[in-house]
């Protein structure tokens, strides 16, 4: 005995057979070509971390985490 109900095409699939189901849409093709350009020169990763504001964030978090640390170590 089943613990969970069987809808129709469940039971047609038990038979041997595949439940029927719609074709799936076909992929469109791109056909065209991109012909712009980039005008900017392409940037790496780190050029954010060089922003000065970024840099003067981290460096206050930093010393800050470095404050706590050495606290830490040689006062408790």
């Amino acid at each position: 005995m089943l613990d969970t109900p069987q809808l129709p095409d469940q039971l047609d699939a038990d038979q041997g057979q595949a439940p029927h189901s719609e074709p799936a849409p076909p992929v469109p093709v791109r056909t065209e070509k991109r012909t712009e350009k980039r005008t900017e020169s392409p940037r790496g990763c780190l050029f954010a971390l060089s922003q000065p504001p970024l840099m003067i964030f981290l460096g206050v978090i930093g010393s800050l985490l470095l404050m706590a640390a050495l606290h830490d170590l040689l006062l408790l």
